[in-house]
């Protein structure tokens, strides 16, 4: 089995969506200290405030929520490919995602329909687009799903079926590439050290410190799953347990469960019974 840093050193060029914060920015970063030969490309609204050096990063300006803009910057960064990246292989990180907290459809319809085009068709659309040349490269495709892939996740239930979505597609997809040179690993943290519960409504707290995660630390888990070859990772053991609980019972069970701990949440954050 390689080494990570072997495995790092093994791409040419490292493509992230959403890598202008939290955990894209932080693949970036790793990626690049372990490889800072590679090519970069970032494809999100902000162009990422990253200072290593001669680091080779392209940024595509790209609202990941808008089809038309999906296809433009796979365009772009197909072009990318063929005239500023030698031969080799390439990892594309999906990554980009945002979810939301309360009652459906709060707090819109709009939110929430932007939410699946996010966390789910920006995902296909865009791996679809750079398919083939990522087959004839080679490489790997890292899809970042959640814990709340695992079981009906009420208050936050789009939220919980786009990660199911994702990470259920990447197994599959892995599946169907297997033996070709190309292959899907579904990333799965827990609760993260970014600004995804302040953009879902809720406040910093929420969760209980002891299931939470570093950017770092989902990354470095992250590395070594995908040097080891896996198809899935749940990003610590504690997460590894709960998940590993919960999609083991019934699925109304779970979401009955799930209502009543994260009301618990709703009420911290909205002051509501």
């Amino acid at each position: 089995m390689p080494s990570v840093p072997e495995t790092l050193r093994s791409f040419v060029a490292v493509i992230v969506t959403g890598g202008s914060s939290g955990l894209g920015k932080a693949y970036l970063e790793h990626a690049a200290k372990e490889n800072p030969a590679a090519r970069f490309c970032n494809l999100s609204r902000r162009k990422p405030d990253i200072n290593l050096g001669q680091l080779n990063l392209r940024h595509i300006s790209c609202d990941l929520e808008k089809s038309a803009e999906v296809s433009r910057a796979a365009d772009d960064l197909l072009a990318w490919l063929t005239t500023e990246v030698p031969p080799g292989r390439v990892l594309l990180i999906n990554n980009s995602g945002f979810g939301s907290y309360g009652k459906f459809p709060a707090p819109s319809l709009d939110h929430q329909l932007a939410m699946v085009d996010l966390n789910v068709r920006a995902v296909v659309q865009l791996t679809g687009l750079l398919l083939p040349a990522l087959q004839a490269r080679g490489g790997a495709i890292i899809n970042v799903a959640s814990t709340a892939a695992f079981q009906p996740t009420t208050y936050m239930a789009t939220y919980g079926a786009t990660k199911a979505f994702v990470l259920h597609w990447s197994l599959a997809l892995n599946e169907e590439l297997r033996g070709s040179g190309l292959r899907a690993l579904a990333v799965c943290p827990g609760p993260t050290a970014t600004n995804f519960f302040q953009r879902a409504g809720m406040k910093a707290g929420t969760v209980p410190d002891s299931f939470g995660m570093t950017c770092d630390e989902v990354v470095a888990q992250s590395w070594r799953a995908l040097a080891a070859g896996r198809a899935q990772v749940v990003a610590g053991w504690k997460n590894w347990a709960m998940t590993a609980f919960t999609s083991k019972i019934p699925k109304p069970l779970a979401a009955r469960g799930s209502a009543i701990v994260l009301k618990k949440f709703r009420l911290k954050v909205a002051g509501q019974s």
